[in-house]
């Protein structure tokens, strides 16, 4: 998932991309489950009256994807290193839709990381982006989070 470059808990640099597919169901389920009654999101027919013709994601349903990406990867123990994360701040545009049976690439980038003292982690400054299997840009995002060791 995640490219590495020298520090061993995060760094400046390090890129992580994921490539999903969206189902129809999965968008169906979201809605339900976020409590999101837009019909874009559940009904054909709605949908299909709709500015993009046919059933797409929540905004939302997408950025909990890039979200939980950032989680997995840096809570994770698998490479020796136990990291503890913590997201301090995100901020999402939404440039165009995500359709049904698609797929959708989801890229971070580390764009700078910082010792905070008072934190006692590092804070890192992310670029985020989903990007649909045309080459659309669907959502932009930008973050901090706070990494750091296990116990540390």
């Amino acid at each position: 998932m995640g490219a590495r470059t020298t520090d061993p808990v995060i760094a400046a640099g390090e890129t992580l991309t994921k490539t999903v597919h969206i189902s129809r169901q999965e968008i169906v389920a979201f809605a339900q489950m976020s409590h999101d009654e837009n019909p874009l999101h559940t009904d054909s027919p709605a949908a299909q009256r709709g500015r993009f013709g046919e059933i797409i994601a929540s905004g939302q349903h997408t950025v909990a994807i890039l979200m939980g990406m950032l989680a997995t990867y840096f809570s994770r123990q698998d490479d020796g290193v136990r990291r503890e994360m913590l997201c301090l701040n995100m901020n999402f545009s939404f440039k165009g839709p995500v359709f049904a049976e698609r797929d959708v690439t989801l890229q971070w980038k580390v764009s700078n990381v910082e010792w905070n003292g008072k934190l006692r982690g590092l804070l890192a400054h992310l670029d985020g982006s989903a990007t649909t299997a045309e080459g659309k840009l669907a959502v932009v995002g930008r973050g901090t989070i706070l990494v750091k060791e296990s116990g540390a």
